[in-house]
């Protein structure tokens, strides 16, 4: 053996690297590795950060001798937000690298496609199966995958259902936090651009929306509601019917950062300033948020990470389910952040830029 390969094998991290880096026993790291459940939360990412920094790569030969064998999850997605999608997928092929599975990434459209999509990946012998937004919410995809006795994690659900793992945040805390730090700044007239009303999430951000109006005292204005399907398109339609109000709103918040970004392509073609004649905020925190100016007030929904969670979650069901053992689904709920920018600010106290000369 030369003396560069032994060098090279030196110099690649083991698991008792990442253990010393963690503070933890390699038996810790290897639960972590294999997606097991008896871990607590923050000593998973102490763990995660180390295997990051070290760029630790688990011996997967290894691993199948262990028993741990390679799985096969599928992950199903229709995002029509694609920093959201983007986000989803690094995190989820991260961890799927992490945990030595192999995650099969499959789009469908809403409607029959998405159970001629799931009924393709159980006939294909899938060991599970993830779901994020708006998949999520479909009540027939998951009694499809409940019957098959197929694992599933529902990502990003406003309404977790019996039977499935779950991965979320906190959908109505966030949106009332963020309504309340508009109402902090001074605003009294704040537009909601909700979500796509076939997702569970955007009632809760609505529903948070109008609570923190209601706590702070100040008037629930339907006619400052408007509709949104997390488009960019439909926030556009929707900032145009908000600005065209006799008594405009002085603050939108949009239930994500793209039609919070559409929102400020609008204000920009009117002549209205950002934040000086109106406040715009979003949700998300996706790659759009700081792609724009100014850059997005916004509610950091961590979106990779609970793409990482919900393989591991995955993974651990998957193995569980092999050894026979019996183990209830769970909830797991993740941080969010309000990250405030530059799209944000007191309203003014005298008439608005018209941008007419």
């Amino acid at each position: 053996m030369t003396e560069k390969l032994l060098r090279r094998q030196r110099a690649a991290p083991t698991i008792s690297d990442v253990a010393r880096r963690a503070g933890v026993s390699p038996m810790t790291v290897s639960r972590v590795i294999n997606g097991e459940s008896h871990v607590r939360p923050s000593t998973r990412e102490v763990v995660n950060a180390a295997i990051s920094e070290l760029r630790y790569a688990p011996n997967s030969a290894a691993r199948s001798l262990a028993g741990a064998g390679r799985n096969r999850i599928g992950l199903l997605y229709n995002n029509p937000s694609a920093g959201y999608l983007s986000e989803f997928l690094v995190g989820g092929l991260d961890q799927a690298s992490r945990s030595d599975v192999q995650l099969i990434v499959e789009k469908c459209d809403i409607g029959d496609h998405e159970l001629e999509v799931t009924r393709h990946l159980i006939e294909g012998g899938i060991d599970g199966i993830i779901l994020p937004a708006p998949l999520c919410d479909s009540r027939a995809v998951l009694d499809l995958l409940t019957a098959a006795g197929v694992p599933t994690v529902m990502v990003a659900t406003g309404q977790p259902q019996p039977g499935a793992f779950a991965v979320t945040i906190d959908d109505f805390q966030a949106a009332f936090e963020m309504t309340q730090h508009i109402v902090g700044l001074g605003h009294q007239r704040i537009g909601f651009i909700t979500g796509n009303p076939n997702q569970t999430a955007s009632a809760k951000r609505f529903d948070g929306y109008r609570a923190a109006l209601s706590a702070a005292g100040v008037d629930n204005d339907e006619a400052l509601v408007k509709q949104g399907l997390y488009t960019y398109r439909s926030g556009l339609d929707a900032a145009e019917h908000l600005l065209d109000l006799e008594a405009a709103p002085t603050a939108i918040f949009a239930s994500n950062d793209d039609m919070a970004a559409a929102t400020v392509a609008v204000a920009h073609r009117r002549g209205l300033d950002v934040p000086g004649d109106l406040t715009v905020c979003g949700f998300d925190d996706t790659t759009l948020a700081t792609a724009i100016w100014p850059e997005l007030t916004t509610i950091h929904q961590p979106i990779a990470d609970m793409s990482r969670a919900a393989v591991e979650l995955l993974v651990g069901a998957i193995r569980r389910q092999r050894r026979a053992e019996q183990e209830e689904a769970s909830h797991h709920l993740l941080d969010f952040t309000l990250i405030r920018r530059h799209s944000d600010a007191p309203p003014r106290r005298r008439p608005r830029a018209t941008g007419l000369t």
